[in-house]
């Protein structure tokens, strides 16, 4: 089987070059295209990958540009000759879609990396509008199946396999003297966030950024109200230049209402380490799929997240963590305080919640299940000559 996988990034989407990874080592021939100049490309190389280095992504605010990526797309298509192609960004997918046509027989996947573009009913219906009877989608959360299902969307077009994850290499991690070196006295409990910072973007209605870390903040500030013992770590940087004056904007906001108890330590290799460390994880997105509650849980951290998305997938409020409503910082400073309060109860959880990450996340499991989703769909009558 020779499958064709788009990328619209180099310098991210770890979990696609675990999957393609994966499937070359099931005797899959994969195929990927992105962008030139990130480290994925070397990657996907050394798994057996077989690269080929063009940007695909739908340049939105380039229009003149486009017919030259449907070229692009429609020529790899004809030299490689793929079984179907499989796509995992919003971008690549429309550039895919356009360049072949709705009728096209060639079988097309859009792997949704998460529910945001099916939140906003333009971006929603430009991606619904665009299939065509040989579309279909794999959905990497519950909330983003059901907005298909709900769209009308049949029910035999839309799969569920979720990202996958080495889950073997989260265990056994020491963060020797971390703790000294980041200046956190002994005893002070640690409050983390993991998240590059997004700016907001306007068009979407956005007024805070996506992650949610004037939330955090602001619940940080209000914690240090009832214990002093409190130190918060908001580890990533600004995704891309433009998001530079919002990440100062953000570490400004933070020294006014914490003082020193917030540590901004931008872009870290040493996440396990981070993660070890850490009384309490939290994710306060506005928007997410399973984002950083898999790592967390697969730490055995105990875990807060906002109740939306991917997130009620894997935690279940009083079994694996805690769930609480986004853009509220009283009830996530409550959601804190309840855990630093109660941490044996709280590790408990969070031993439970990574059972639960493991048994639905595992990488051998989800490419798997992505080979098979690709079998069922070739052996369908209108793909069988494909």
């Amino acid at each position: 089987m020779r499958i064709l996988q788009l990328l619209k990034t180099s310098h991210g989407a770890e979990w696609a070059v675990r999957q393609m990874r994966d499937l070359v080592r099931a005797r899959v021939e994969v195929h990927a295209v992105l962008p030139p100049g990130g480290p994925q490309v070397e990657l996907c190389r050394a798994a057996g990958i077989k690269t080929h280095l063009y940007d695909l992504d739908l340049p939105v605010r380039r229009p003149w540009r486009w017919r030259r990526v449907w070229s692009t797309l429609r020529s790899l298509i004809r030299e490689i000759s793929p079984a179907l192609v499989h796509s995992h960004f919003v971008g690549t997918t429309l550039s895919m879609r356009l360049a072949l046509g709705q009728d096209h027989p060639l079988p097309r996947i859009f792997q949704v990396a998460g529910p945001l573009h099916l939140e906003h009913a333009l971006f929603r219906n430009a991606d619904i509008v665009s299939a065509g009877r040989n579309d279909y989608w794999i959905a990497t959360c519950l909330k983003t199946r059901g907005y298909y299902l709900n769209s009308g969307i049949n029910a035999l077009q839309v799969f569920l396999s979720y990202y996958g994850f080495d889950v073997e290499k989260y265990r056994g991690i020491d963060p020797g003297d971390l703790r000294a070196r980041l200046g956190i006295q002994a005893g002070e409990r640690i409050i983390g966030m993991m998240a590059m910072m997004y700016r907001p973007k306007w068009y979407l209605g956005q007024r805070q950024g996506i992650k949610g870390h004037e939330d955090l903040i602001e619940a940080l500030a209000l914690c240090l109200k009832r214990r002093k013992d409190l130190k918060g770590l908001i580890v990533g940087g600004a995704y891309g230049k433009k998001a530079e004056p919002y990440e100062r904007k953000l570490r400004a906001y933070a020294r006014k209402r914490c003082g020193d108890a917030a540590l901004f330590l931008g872009t870290r290799k040493d996440v396990k380490e981070l993660y070890a460390l850490m009384d309490v994880a939290v994710h306060p997105s506005h928007s997410e799929n399973l984002g950083g509650a898999v790592e967390s849980l697969l730490m055995n951290v105990p875990t807060i997240a906002t109740n939306l998305g991917g997130f009620p997938d894997l935690i279940t409020p009083g079994q694996t963590g805690w769930l609480v409503p986004a853009h509220d910082p009283p009830r996530l400073a409550e959601a804190i305080l309840e855990v630093l309060d109660n941490l044996p109860r709280a590790k408990e959880m969070a031993a439970r919640g990574r059972d639960r990450v493991v048994e639905l996340c595992s990488a051998s499991r989800t490419s798997a299940e992505v080979l098979q989703i690709y079998s069922k769909i070739l052996a369908r009558p209108c793909n069988s000559g494909s």
